[in-house]
């Protein structure tokens, strides 16, 4: 009879090989990297679901339909839903633009004046030769709206488009309703007048939020004269420049705005007139306030293509000073040309100013209608990049002859070669002196 100490070697013996059977059982294949253990566990559960017949006979297949079935999970016909890209997040942000939502209602005149139609000025842009293209216009147009009726607006217009490095900016100017302007501290100019007369808003593409760029200050616009940077696209961006600049990028962005506004708003002559106050004859500094004249009938677009005499400046310039003349030449560059949009057809033309102090900056007049709009990178001209003048023709020298050319230092034999010459010839002149000694002599002894 075994004793009880044998038989737990036993049950710890078999334990032992059970474990390290159940161990080579779960090791995986080299090849399909499954095991043993989980193929025998799946196969022996899709017996007991299909209990065939003479299960012992088809053992084998059932065991490759197994296999067939969990390799058949990873290699699907189907390809995986890749992730949404940029672009389809952007279309569908655009498409909540083109959804039809409830309106309050307003008058024709009201929406009028709100938002101008974009869809004409981008008919006139392109007839000038500028623009941001129809798609992209109405597109723009939505967006208009969309911040027409979110914010209380009394006018709102595409000011222009400014290109960053890694996006862009959309720029509307809007007027505030009276009695809702926000003030904001600045040192001298306090909202809604000066260089804050407007409020501008910017989007990076049509559909994605307006974000409101705060008030310019004296002080940013100095420092926005002396640097030169691209915009990136975001308006956190740190402005590294020398001198420092007071601010961020949405400061150095509404900076450059208000001065291109004040150096490139233009209109046709005659087409606004300055509000003027009761009890005043002439104003000391040139109001900032004015109002479309409705007594204006248009200037023709062929004297507007011709003369600068026709256009005016319609905002106050930056310093506490009116412009009574046009730019000056920057680098015999003139601030100013002047086109019409086609002479094949005349009739049907528009006039079109071009700044060339701010490239991008397009102003467009036809009867009564004109529009001002910017499409650039928010800098201002600064005279042709630097190239490098070529190299003047490279100087002959001095022409060699024995005079200058250095001869070179004779070799060994040839010194000796030399000396032997000059020995024999030695030898013959000292021959020939003697011999015309011993004439010399027999003449003597004769005459003797």
């Amino acid at each position: 009879m075994e004793t009880q100490p044998a038989n737990q070697d036993r049950n710890n013996q078999r334990q032992q090989a059970a474990a390290s059977f159940k161990a080579f059982m779960v090791s995986n294949s080299t090849k399909s990297n499954q095991n043993l253990y989980d193929h025998l566990a799946r196969l022996l559960t899709k017996v007991m679901d299909e209990r065939p017949q003479n299960a012992v006979d088809v053992i084998e297949d059932l065991s490759f339909r197994v296999k067939r079935e969990l390799l058949a999970d990873f290699q699907g016909t189907l390809r995986g839903v890749p992730l949404a890209t940029a672009a389809q997040l952007l279309a569908e942000q655009q498409r909540l633009l083109f959804s039809q939502v409830d309106e309050v209602e307003h008058d024709d005149e009201q929406l009028e004046s709100q938002y101008p139609d974009v869809n004409e000025i981008s008919y006139y842009l392109e007839q000038a030769g500028v623009g941001l293209g129809r798609e992209e216009m109405q597109r723009i147009f939505l967006a208009l709206k969309k911040l027409v009726d979110s914010h209380p607006l009394q006018r709102c217009r595409l000011w222009g488009k400014i290109l960053g490095t890694e996006s862009n900016y959309i720029v509307a100017e809007i007027e505030n309703r009276e009695g809702t302007e926000e003030e904001e501290q600045t040192p001298t100019e306090p909202s809604g007048t000066g260089v804050n007369k407007c409020v501008y808003y910017v989007c990076k593409e049509p559909g994605l939020p307006w974000l409101k760029l705060p008030a310019v200050t004296p002080a940013q616009i100095n420092a926005a004269r002396c640097i030169r940077k691209f915009f990136t696209g975001r308006l956190d961006a740190p402005i590294s420049s020398y001198p420092p600049f007071p601010g961020l990028e949405a400061n150095y962005l509404r900076a450059q705005i208000a001065r291109i506004s004040a150096g490139t708003q233009v209109s046709p002559l005659g087409f606004y007139q300055f509000a003027e106050e009761e009890g005043e004859d002439e104003p000391e500094e040139p109001s900032d306030s004015y109002n479309q004249n409705p007594d204006f009938e248009g200037v023709p677009v062929s004297k507007m293509a011709e003369s600068l005499s026709t256009w005016v400046h319609h905002v106050q310039h930056i310093l506490q000073q009116g412009r009574c003349s046009w730019d000056k030449e920057i680098l015999s560059t003139p601030p100013w040309s002047t086109k019409m949009s086609s002479t094949l057809t005349p009739q049907y033309a528009v006039a079109v100013l071009r700044s060339n102090l701010w490239p991008g900056a397009h102003a467009y007049a036809c009867g009564k209608k004109f529009e001002n709009v910017y499409v650039g990178w928010g800098l201002k001209f600064a005279g042709e990049g630097y190239v490098q003048s070529t190299p003047l023709v490279v100087q002959k020298d001095y022409p060699s002859g024995p005079d200058v050319t250095e001869a070179l230092d004779a070799s060994l034999e040839e010194e000796q070669a030399l000396e032997a010459a000059i020995e024999l010839k030695q030898e013959e002149l000292e021959s020939l002196e003697g011999e015309e000694d011993d004439e010399d002599d027999y003449d003597s002894l004769d005459e003797s």
